[in-house]
């Protein structure tokens, strides 16, 4: 298993990515904030970490796959017409 470190970077790195190239898809991360710990027991752990990773490339995989099916559709199912 990665280092927390090495998590921590990634989780940067992809957010970043997400933020630079997908600023449509950034304003829903604000929505899913990852939870932080609020009493000593609990703790910020590595799978916690791992987890919100997977977490985010989930979320962008998604999108990207969503993104490539309404452009071999024709982009409507963005404007609201239907294709059937």
């Amino acid at each position: 298993m990665k280092t927390m470190q090495e998590l921590l970077g990634e989780i940067i790195l992809l957010t970043n990515h997400i933020e630079t190239d997908f600023p449509e898809l950034y304003r829903f991360l604000d929505e899913k904030p990852m939870t932080i710990p609020i009493s000593e027991k609990d703790s910020v752990d590595k799978e916690t970490m791992n987890d919100y990773l997977d977490s985010l490339r989930q979320l962008l995989e998604y999108h990207l796959e969503r993104h490539q099916s309404d452009k071999m559709l024709g982009g409507h199912l963005n404007n609201g017409s239907s294709i059937l």
